[in-house]
């Protein structure tokens, strides 16, 4: 198990990007994972605040500890989309090997400060740390919080990264959580601007649905890590649903490996598609 840096500074200066997959349940984990080894391609384990009541920190640390040291890949265990300062602390104290702190919705400043606190805790120990500036619009079949979509701001941005010293900056240039309720508008011109004035690896939210060409250009221009999570989830229900109303009766550890198979399908066709940019 890594953090983050170094395999995302690699990730920009070569032009390819590294997946950032949402975690639930041991299948989600599993099927991650099985999909990086397949590929020999390094992959991060992301698992977000909002899925706490599924499962506890040390219990996602244990099983992804226990996979990843039979794999041959690197993993990263990345906790995402986090607002609350005492998560992070849990999440560290866990054996995460990388955070998000999630201060999109405050005032400026207040996001600097309270950024900045999370690195001095996190880089004590060795923890990679990425902040989000701007807010993501929501899509369908996404179960994290609406926001009224704000585009990054370039200017704000090479002074948010100066002033708090995180490794990696999710930006917001158009994708939404979720899946896209029409034709995705995305402006690479805005991200464009944001990669000319901040070194560090830019992160793209929202990948599920976003069109594989409109990825590759994300990438050519600074976008080191993306993330998906919505089309796991939706793709993995969607082929259960179609399995249970087929008439062929199921065991539940049948349809648990069919998950394992059904999230590896969704992560092996991103990271294709990310490491070939």
């Amino acid at each position: 198990m890594v953090n983050f840096s170094e395999l995302l500074k690699e990730a920009r200066r070569h032009k390819y990007a590294v997946g950032s997959f949402n975690v639930y349940n041991y299948e989600t984990i599993r099927g991650v994972i099985e999909a990086g080894e397949e590929l020999g391609y390094p992959t991060i384990v992301a698992f977000a605040e909002g899925y706490l009541k599924n499962m506890e920190m040390d219990e996602v640390f244990a099983l992804v500890h226990a996979m990843a040291h039979k794999s041959n890949i690197p993993v990263v265990l990345h906790l995402d989309h986090c607002k609350s300062f005492e998560n992070i602390v849990k999440a560290i104290r866990a054996g995460f090997t990388s955070v998000m702190f999630d201060g999109s919705s405050l005032p400026f400043e207040e996001n600097i400060k309270k950024t900045a606190e999370v690195v001095a805790i996190a880089h004590a120990v060795n923890v990679s740390v990425e902040a989000e500036l701007g807010a993501l619009g929501g899509g369908e079949f996404s179960n994290e919080e609406a926001a009224e979509e704000v585009y990054t701001n370039p200017k704000q941005a090479s002074y948010f990264v100066e002033k708090t010293g995180i490794d990696a900056l999710a930006v917001s240039i158009g994708t939404v959580h979720g899946m896209y309720k029409g034709t995705p508008r995305i402006d690479v011109e805005v991200l464009k601007k944001i990669a000319a004035c901040i070194e560090i690896p830019l992160v793209l939210h929202g990948g599920s649905g976003t069109p594989e060409e409109v990825i590759r250009e994300c990438i050519r221009n600074g976008i080191a890590k993306i993330n998906v999570n919505t089309e796991i989830s939706y793709y993995t229900v969607e082929q259960v649903k179609a399995l249970l109303q087929s008439g062929k009766s199921y065991h539940l550890s049948q349809l648990a490996l069919k998950e394992v198979s059904y999230v590896r399908e969704i992560v092996t066709k991103y990271a294709r598609i990310f490491r070939s940019a």
